[in-house]
């Protein structure tokens, strides 16, 4: 699928969801207090977005 240009394929949005996933994991531990835990996650979803963006 093309948008604006860029062609998207099943494995680039599959690793956005995963990024949008660890994102609401982010949440969910900056709900809970678990400010370390927030911090890993979110290096992680910043990794798996990058990787979706490298991909495309």
């Amino acid at each position: 699928m093309d948008i604006g240009g860029l062609h998207f394929t099943f494995g680039n949005v599959a690793i956005f969801a995963v990024a949008a996933f660890l994102l609401a994991g982010v949440y969910s531990f900056v709900k809970q207090g678990l400010k370390v835990a927030a911090l890993i996650v979110l290096c992680l979803a910043g990794l798996a977005f990058a990787g979706g963006v490298m991909w495309l």
